[in-house]
């Protein structure tokens, strides 16, 4: 089997501790999505897969989410996928890099969301690294039966980085 060969571009600004949420932690919660997504044979490509993530403060994210899906308020995270099905399910053989997307995580709200759970932030920026890497892949929750099987993929592919469901009793 070919190492997946997964390019990570992270960006953290001061409102982040990279002890806690690094390059580690975004390229396990990463290809752990990626190995639950309908897409694992992205993790055998014989090409490089690349991801950027955005560690920021509220502030940047709330412009985001307004200039890009139209709502003036911050969240947790934001995904901006790249690549569209078709590449996505051809993925495998030579070629340019695959580039998935970009994600950003807010700190104020992934800090607060952690401590309102219970939960060490690490773990819950590793859930949403994960949330967003499934958007990336083309999952989402629109409807109950799509957010079923996004929770589902989350929740096995925290379990194979040693993560608890971030849903258990939430349901």
């Amino acid at each position: 089997m070919v190492a997946m060969m997964l390019e990570i571009a992270l960006d953290s600004d001061g409102d982040w501790d990279s002890r806690i949420v690094g390059d580690a932690l975004v390229r396990t919660a990463a290809e752990a999505a990626i190995a639950e997504s309908a897409f694992p044979r992205l993790a055998q490509l014989g090409r490089t897969v690349e991801l950027s993530v955005r560690l920021t403060d509220d502030e940047d994210v709330r412009a985001l989410n307004a200039k890009w899906r139209g709502q003036d308020r911050p969240t947790n995270v934001l995904s901006f996928p790249l690549a569209g099905a078709d590449e996505l399910a051809r993925g495998a053989g030579g070629g340019p890099e695959l580039m998935l997307g970009d994600i950003v995580l807010a700190s104020g709200i992934c800090a607060s969301e952690a401590a309102e759970k219970g939960i060490a932030m690490r773990d819950h920026a590793a859930h949403l690294i994960v949330h967003g890497t499934l958007h990336l892949l083309g999952y989402d929750h629109l409807d109950d039966d799509q957010a079923g099987d996004m929770e589902g993929r989350e929740v096995r592919a925290l379990a194979r980085i040693g993560i608890a469901d971030p849903y258990h009793g939430a349901r």
